[in-house]
């Protein structure tokens, strides 16, 4: 389904009259096309399945691996952006490390980057951002094992509210042999710190 952009515009110029704006003035008089074709672009991910988007970016390669056993690949500070879906709020700063276990095949390194962008562009909870790389990654990749680690700051806290300006959130999902492995869980996570690289 593709954002109407139209329908946007007409609701932003309503918003701006509900501010007390006057949206024929100057500065304002494109401002509601203008967020249309903004919003169509931000939140083009949310027109795609997590099953469209795993196949959109799902090319994979087949790999042999040495005796048999395949090392994990992991991907870090995949920088990506979101919107809170409690206050369309951005969230910022965000950086994405994302690890797994090729079983006999891999996907090229910037799919995963691509796979992590379109998720994002949704209204989503970082919560669910992490469940729903980790979904498409084990779809695109043929592996139930990964990790997904977030971290990002949240205007909806710093730029409202409590206003903490330093505060970050760190989400981890983990799914498979990432589970339970310490090890498979440090190379998407500081070990030491327990926080995003």
């Amino acid at each position: 389904m593709a954002v109407d952009q139209k329908k946007i515009a007409y609701h932003i110029r309503g918003i701006l009259e509900a501010l007390g704006e006057d949206p024929d003035r100057e500065g304002l008089l494109e401002t509601p096309d203008r967020v249309a074709r903004m919003y169509a672009e931000v939140f083009e991910g949310i027109s795609y399945s997590n099953h469209e988007i795993a196949q959109m970016f799902g090319k994979t390669f087949e790999e042999s691996f040495a005796n048999g056993k395949s090392s994990a690949v992991t991907v870090r500070d995949i920088s990506v952006y979101s919107y809170c879906e409690h206050h369309m709020a951005l969230m910022y700063d965000m950086h994405v490390n994302v690890s797994y276990l090729p079983k006999g095949r891999v996907i090229g390194l910037s799919k995963i980057a691509r796979i992590c962008d379109m998720a994002a562009k949704r209204l989503q909870l970082q919560e669910r951002l992490g469940q729903d790389i980790a979904d498409i990654m084990k779809e695109a990749t043929g592996s139930e094992d990964v990790g997904v680690v977030i971290t990002a700051s949240h205007s909806c806290m710093t730029a409202r509210g409590i206003r903490n300006l330093p505060a970050k959130t760190t989400t981890a999902t983990f799914c498979g042999e990432y589970e339970n492995d310490s090890f498979l869980q440090s190379l998407v996570m500081d070990s030491t710190k327990g926080e995003c690289l």
